[in-house]
């Protein structure tokens, strides 16, 4: 079984679809929509963490590895997830947080009652670094009252696991072969590449410490064991690594084949590209021409290394790509098919974040009080202390915040949208207009569909290369792909205008594979489309 002529649906379990009333998504939600999912063509799911937590950080705050949190169902729901989905032909994919735990686990409370053996699981020293956490402040906090302090990276209850110790290493792999004997053949590894820490943590002011700790060479070491230890085994699995602060060369190695490590990996630089000045809360129309060149940085290196991208334009954590780069006021449905051939066509795996393939877009939210996400809280608050008004900081939450992405899936136009007869934990958007049952035979749907099925008939577009083109054009991403003796030309117009072209010339007279436009004008692309031109090059050179 090969990954590359896959394609994966993330789930979001807490919005999928609650069977329950109580207004939180549950495992029996996306049993009873996997039909659904089948139709679409989709070969795995994956689910956000669906642990124990005490949900400091959406789940990613983990109290125990090997079992079902009660607000999303029981094991014995998990199993029958496994099963039908299998039945249908879809796998599944955990979320595995192997860099940290709750503080709440029991591996951290017992270091925290002076078991020595468990307090070696974590990185515990007398003086803090200057590192700072992702979350703001300093990574270190105190060590109960041993005067001792201890590290998180994220948030102040999740310490940092000691991959150093064979035992931490030994205690995860069995976390991950407890699935895997489950049956899960998905794994999709969060900020695996900071797990390489050195023996001696030292201050490092650059960049906030991140040189210390990410992409170490002993990651990859890391991951190899990982690999030859768990899923390594089976043929089937497909995995991910979510990389922080990542490198070209590093995923690479990260994701070559001959390395044993992983199958591909997740890199978010292209998400920052209407970020001003690099800051992630701040009002600024996207660079297309930064956003390109990153496709093409990435997609030639990784190409030619041999190395897998994971190719994904949404997720939990970011607002829908619909209203970050498409005029979706006046092109939603063109401009969402567009967003989706431009990595569909590319090379890597495709992942597609639940409603994306409907068009679904950000809330309209009218308040704060609307929001549940913490960061875009703290974010608002921050905002109106460094000086801005209450409407220009609350127009920055509306285009950023990670509750975008995190409403509840919109099925219908019934109350809250059939997700859940109860209360919904988060407010539905605009399910009135954009749901399944409106949209399921509409126009992006039908264009998912036909992507995912050429990525499974055509090794062209599972497995051929890929060349940059078309670098100059203004509002053109376009690139090319090989495999054997055919050639394919992708053109994407990331414009609400019509942009003109010179076509290639060795794709004059081409066949046209694959069009969001139901016609072609000459050397011509209307607003956002997106076009594959196919030929066969007789006289390779």
């Amino acid at each position: 079984m090969t990954f590359k002529n896959k394609v994966i649906y993330q789930i979001y379990p807490k919005s999928y679809l609650d069977t329950t009333g109580n207004g939180i998504g549950d495992i029996q939600g996306i049993i009873s929509k996997l039909d659904y999912l089948a139709d679409l063509g989709i070969d795995m799911i994956w689910l956000n963490p669906i642990y124990p937590s005490p949900q400091r950080d959406n789940g990613y705050d983990i109290s125990d590895y090997t079992a079902i949190d009660p607000v999303f169902g029981t094991m014995t729901d998990f199993d029958r997830l496994i099963a039908a989905a299998k039945q249908r032909g879809i796998d599944v994919m955990l979320d595995m947080v192997l860099n940290h735990v709750s503080i709440e686990h029991e591996w951290f409370q017992k270091a925290l009652a002076g078991d020595t053996y468990y307090q070696d699981f974590f990185f515990i020293q007398d003086t803090p670094t200057d590192w700072v956490s992702k979350f703001g402040g300093n990574a270190w906090a105190p060590f109960g009252d041993t005067g001792k302090y201890y590290l998180h990276l994220f948030d102040i209850t999740q310490a940092d696991l000691n991959w150093r110790n064979e035992h931490v290493r030994q205690a995860l792999f069995e976390v991950v072969n407890f699935w895997r004997e489950k049956g899960v053949y998905g794994f999709r590894f969060d900020v695996i590449n900071l797990i390489g820490k050195d023996t001696l943590l030292k201050s490092n002011p650059v960049n906030e410490g991140k040189a210390e700790y990410t992409d170490k060479p002993l990651t990859h070491d890391y991951l190899h064991m990982l690999n030859r230890a768990t899923f390594g085994q089976d043929e089937a699995s497909i995995t991910v690594g979510e990389m922080s602060s990542t490198t070209i060369d590093n995923c690479i190695l990260y994701s070559q084949p001959n390395r044993h490590e992983l199958s591909m990996a997740f890199n978010f630089h292209h998400l920052k590209v209407d970020y001003a000045d690099g800051q992630k809360w701040t009002k600024s129309p996207f660079d297309f021409q930064a956003l390109r060149t990153l496709f093409h940085s990435w997609g030639q290196q990784m190409s030619d290394g041999h190395g897998w991208n994971a190719l994904f334009w949404n997720n939990h954590d970011q607002p829908r790509a619909i209203n970050r780069f498409i005029d979706y006021k006046n092109f939603r449905i063109k401009g969402a098919t567009m967003l989706a051939a431009s990595i569909h066509l590319s090379r890597g795996t495709p992942y597609i974040y639940m409603g994306e393939e409907i068009g679904m877009i950000d809330p309209d939210f009218k308040d704060m009080s609307d929001y549940v996400d913490v960061e875009s809280k703290n974010a608002y608050q921050n905002l109106l202390e460094s000086g801005l008004s209450h409407e220009q900081a609350f127009e920055i939450i509306q285009i950023k915040s990670r509750d975008n992405s995190r409403t509840p899936m919109q099925w219908d136009n019934t109350a809250n949208a059939g997700f859940s007869t109860g209360q919904p934990w988060l407010a539905t958007g605009n399910h009135q207009e954009i749901n399944v049952e409106n949209d399921k035979d509409g126009e992006i749907y039908s264009f998912y569909k036909q992507l995912i099925a050429l990525r499974k008939s055509d090794e062209l577009i599972a497995e051929g290369s890929y060349q940059a083109a078309y670098q100059d054009s203004d509002m053109i991403y376009g690139f090319i792909r090989k495999f054997g003796d055919r050639k394919l030309l992708v053109l994407n117009n990331f414009s609400n205008q019509v942009v003109n072209f010179d076509i290639v010339t060795e794709f004059k007279n081409s066949e046209i594979l694959i069009n969001n436009y139901s016609d072609y004008t000459e050397n011509s692309l209307y607003p956002y489309q997106a076009i594959a031109f196919l030929t066969i090059n007789r006289f390779d050179d």
